[in-house]
């Protein structure tokens, strides 16, 4: 399979939803077989859970990761079923990150679904439940929003966790400092503010005791070096090492999400198109505000009969 001028972009927490893939399943088996591997791996029927439901359960961070990471592989094994080319680079935003590893063919398949279980395992446990939470703030500067996380946090832990597209900033941290953070972002004239569909909050110094405990369990996982690179949240860099790329993923838990960089290196990599695999179309919408000038499409199963393979 020859590579492309194409940069493959997988989806993170948030853009899962009940009855995703269903359309996608009813024209290719290899849909549902994913999501049965991963099922084998986990214990419970994954399929069922991201098809029937409740919400509540599949929001939940320990399902949500790996019925993510299932739905994106099992895009990615459609679109090599396809013989579509393999892309020059990827990156996934933060869960996504492993699925871009997956297809790029650093982390076995099973293995990071036990990998992502155990990740979010990891994070439900690093906070009490609803005592920590995520909100998107849009409208103001990154130097606005920082000024409004210090302010806010008053002893508590609130930060920027997700720097996305230029005016789309999300904040991480203590439920209490959050809602002082909304308040101050509202004084300085946010657009909106819109709290995110996680259940712990993801990205910020919360996370640290769960990334030291995830550390131990990713030595125990085989790393391979890349077949193509794979662009670090943490950084903004591709690296060779399973050593670096563990380093990485370990750092990400507590670190921001660097996207809008992220896209940025991608227009300037000589790309001509982006494509989002994975439910959704949320990756589709910062890139097209980021870098409008790169071509972007989401293959998801809304636009089902609009994807042409040939």
């Amino acid at each position: 399979m020859t590579e492309s001028a194409v940069a493959l972009m997988f989806p993170g927490q948030g853009s899962q939803a009940v009855g995703m893939l269903a359309d996608w399943a009813l024209k290719f088996p290899v849909i549902e077989q994913t999501f049965q591997q991963a099922s084998s791996v986990l214990g419970y029927d994954l399929w069922k859970r991201t098809q029937q439901g409740p919400a509540t359960l599949l929001n939940q961070t320990a399902c949500a990761q790996p019925a993510l990471l299932a739905a994106s592989v099992a895009l990615w094994r459609v679109w090599q079923q396809q013989k579509q080319p393999n892309p020059k680079l990827t990156a996934g935003h933060s869960l996504g990150e492993y699925s871009a590893l997956v297809c790029a063919g650093v982390l076995d398949f099973e293995a990071a679904v036990w990998l992502v279980a155990q990740r979010g395992r990891l994070m439900q446990e690093a906070i009490a439940a609803g005592e920590g939470t995520m909100v998107a703030v849009l409208g103001l500067s990154e130097e606005q929003v920082g000024k409004a996380c210090i302010r806010a946090a008053q002893g508590a832990i609130v930060s920027a966790a997700n720097f996305n597209a230029p005016g789309q900033i999300v904040i991480a941290g203590n439920r209490v400092a959050i809602e002082r953070a909304v308040e101050y972002c509202r004084l300085l004239g946010a657009k909106r503010l819109v709290p995110l569909a996680v259940s712990v909050p993801a990205h910020c110094a919360l996370m640290k005791p769960a990334a030291e405990a995830f550390e131990v369990l990713l030595d125990q996982r085989t790393f391979q070096p890349p077949k193509w690179p794979v662009i670090h949240n943490v950084d903004v860099k591709p690296h060779q090492k399973p050593s670096a790329i563990k380093t990485a993923l370990v750092s990400q838990l507590y670190s921001p999400v660097r996207w809008q960089e992220t896209l940025c290196y991608f227009r300037d990599q000589g790309l001509r198109q982006l494509i989002e695999l994975g439910p959704g179309n949320v990756l589709t919408g910062l890139a097209k505000r980021t870098i409008p000038t790169l071509p972007v499409v989401s293959l998801q199963p809304s636009e089902l009969n609009k994807v042409n393979f040939q």
